[in-house]
């Protein structure tokens, strides 16, 4: 009898060792993901270079100094400096601020908005569903910086109507990826009894439909802000975001294209920060895919 008692705890042991939370079996996937945990590094990084930027940076982002104007990279400028004489390392520092800010709260404004669209197409379908559905096909109909630049043209040219003209072209893709989401769910057994006991539409989209549709979101937010992060450094470029002195890595591209040959790293440097940002971006949100998606698990 004693065998037979310690036998059926162990049993019990190994069964509460088995049972670990949802979350906690996604980050120990996405852990044994190294290139999305080298994408995690990179992003933390910058983030990170983006807070401590003033008790870094060696000089300020817009003092300028017209006899060190394009000074090769050295001890005492480690980017060199620009055709304003700027050190462009102070300026890249200050640089990741605006780009994580312009990525993080543009993709923010577009998930809740788009969330929200596709949720209300899902959910009551007939005309609701019509009309927003069409109206995010006629928005993806339009190349995105095409519909990115007509927006800051009709607003005027800033980092804030920049970021809110990114907003707006991304609500097509959180709309339609909840949308699809919400079709599926809504017919499951838990959603009609929660129906048939009479619950509210509203508590049920809050409690129910919103909670299980959360995944996609925070991966497809996650890809939007390398998107966003490179459509920003595009309106910067063409003279439709950040204006200067701001340090916006578009603008800085843009700003010392004339010195390709003369001082190429005027433009390495600035290129250098938006390729390994969105690349970490990227490597991130393709682990989360892997882990949160259920159709990448094997």
């Amino acid at each position: 009898m004693a065998e037979l008692a310690n036998k059926h705890m162990m049993d019990l042991e190994s069964q509460e060792e088995v049972v670990i939370s949802p979350w906690k079996e996604a980050w120990q996937s996405f852990c044994r993901n190294r290139l999305a945990l080298a994408g995690l590094v990179i992003v933390i990084f910058f983030i990170i270079l983006a807070i401590i930027a003033p008790l870094i940076a060696p000089y300020s982002f817009k003092e300028q100094e017209l006899t060190n104007r394009l000074l090769a990279p050295s001890s005492e400028h480690l980017f060199g400096t620009d055709d304003f004489g700027r050190d462009i390392f102070s300026r890249i520092l200050y640089g990741a601020r605006i780009s994580l800010w312009v990525g993080f709260f543009s993709v923010l404004g577009s998930a809740v908005i788009g969330s929200l669209l596709g949720i209300l197409a899902g959910y009551y379908g007939k005309w609701v569903d019509t009309i927003i559905s069409r109206t995010f096909d006629i928005m993806l109909a339009f190349p995105s910086i095409l519909l990115a630049i007509a927006v800051v043209a009709i607003l005027g040219p800033s980092l804030q109507n920049a970021l809110i003209a990114i907003a707006v072209i991304n609500i097509p893709n959180f709309g339609r990826l909840v949308r699809s989401k919400v079709l599926s769910v809504k017919q499951e057994e838990y959603i009609m009894a929660a129906r048939a006991v009479g619950m509210k539409d509203s508590r049920i989209l809050l409690h129910h439909i919103l909670p299980n549709s959360i995944t996609p979101i925070i991966v497809q937010g996650t890809l939007a802000i390398a998107t966003a992060i490179i459509e920003a450094a595009a309106l910067g470029f063409l003279g439709l975001g950040a204006q200067a002195p701001t340090p916006e890595w578009g603008k800085m591209l843009a700003d010392s294209k004339q010195y390709l040959v003369q001082a190429p790293w005027t433009l390495f440097f600035p290129g250098l920060a938006i390729m390994l940002t969105v690349l970490g971006f990227n490597l991130m949100g393709d682990g989360l895919r892997d882990v949160l998606d259920p159709k990448m698990k094997q």
